[in-house]
């Protein structure tokens, strides 16, 4: 993996793009098929409508940003020009980037909205910023926090409930105030675990979207760093809240904060993008301690109870800073190693003490 020397943003040059985007579309197949046998045809239409809108606008942006210099060509032989460089990547990266989106939809979300989620996202989030490789910030996570912010009142009544909380999904229920013993008795570990709970289509299966990270590590396709620096700082600052807060039944609040929400999901198939994600190894360890400490300040004071794609979002700002050429170093020297420990002790001393006036 290279950056091309270019103001920000970088664009990562990759050994072969068309093997890691259909990794990633391998790795999703359980999540997809999960969801399809736990939604039906609302996963269907819904995957459906991305996958259409997402590779369909792509290509045709594509040939617009296309310069012809011949004037005297027919219709035929300029279109035959302006996609002479359009490749299967230009398919399979708006392919995952649809899926990805679709996954992160409720399944009873009006289509309409998850269209216009699927247009701002490739059109707006990825397209204008330049298409494959060029965008600063991860397309699946921006169309649904567009849709989330600019559609807030279609995200009402859109989960189905399998339980005692009338449809909320765990985290909703945890953050309404009614207490974690009382709501671990309505969502049972096991339950979140094998997806026996309200959610979006693609967060709730903790197992299949296990088999796609074990399938996307042994590939290399996700960068062991990135996952590995976000699952770490969210356990340990959440286990701090766990303990300060339900001190006895912290562990139960720790499984039950990874299994719930798209904490799982978003750790496996968004923080790990190639292309909004830094490029150096410091960089990535320095990135997921930031996504995961943003994922806990959100879900623990913020208005919000997920907090994976906006903390994903605000950690996308930061790349370009991060990976700065003028700084920015491939090798982990000792005083990275500090810092980061330092940082990681000042975020969990935030959490800590802060939790003491906080209602989960």
């Amino acid at each position: 993996m290279q950056a091309i020397k270019q103001t920000s943003p970088y664009v990562r040059k990759q050994v072969s793009t068309k093997r890691m985007m259909i990794d990633v579309l391998i790795a999703l197949i359980p999540v997809v098929v999960f969801s399809i046998y736990r939604f039906g045809w609302d996963a269907v239409l819904r995957i459906g409508v991305s996958l259409v809108i997402m590779i369909g606008l792509e290509a045709l942006i594509f040939g617009m940003m296309q310069k012809v210099k011949k004037t005297d060509q027919t219709f035929k032989e300029k279109l035959k020009t302006k996609y002479s460089n359009y490749t299967i990547n230009n398919v399979t990266a708006p392919a995952v980037s649809a899926i990805i989106f679709a996954m992160l939809m409720p399944s009873k979300l009006p289509v309409y909205a998850v269209a216009v989620g699927a247009i701002f996202a490739i059109v707006v989030v990825k397209m204008m910023f330049g298409g494959l490789g060029a965008n600063i910030f991860n397309v699946a996570a921006a169309g649904r926090r567009f849709i989330s912010l600019a559609l807030t009142g279609m995200f009402a009544g859109v989960y189905v409930g399998v339980d005692a909380v009338a449809g909320a999904t765990p985290l909703t229920a945890l953050k309404s105030g009614m207490g974690f013993p009382a709501v671990l008795n309505s969502y049972p570990i096991m339950d979140l675990i094998t997806g026996n709970i309200p959610g979006t289509m693609g967060e709730i299966s903790a197992i299949a979207i296990l088999i796609g990270l074990v399938y996307l590590l042994i590939r290399r396709t996700a960068d062991y760093r990135l996952v590995l620096s976000t699952a770490l700082t969210f356990i340990i600052l959440i286990s701090l809240i766990g303990i300060k807060v339900y001190p006895s039944q912290w562990f139960e609040f720790v499984l039950y904060n990874i299994f719930s929400g798209g904490l799982l999901f978003g750790l496996v198939f968004m923080v790990t993008d190639p292309v909004t994600a830094p490029i150096t190894r410091p960089g990535r360890w320095l990135y997921g301690l930031l996504i995961g400490s943003l994922i806990v300040l959100i879900r623990t004071f913020g208005a919000y109870a997920e907090g994976v794609a906006a903390g994903l979002l605000f950690a996308n700002m930061f790349v370009p800073l991060i990976d700065y050429p003028k700084w920015s170093s491939n090798k982990i020297r000792p005083r990275f190693v500090v810092g980061y420990i330092v940082l990681l002790v000042i975020m969990g001393l935030i959490v800590y003490f802060g939790a003491g006036g906080t209602v989960l």
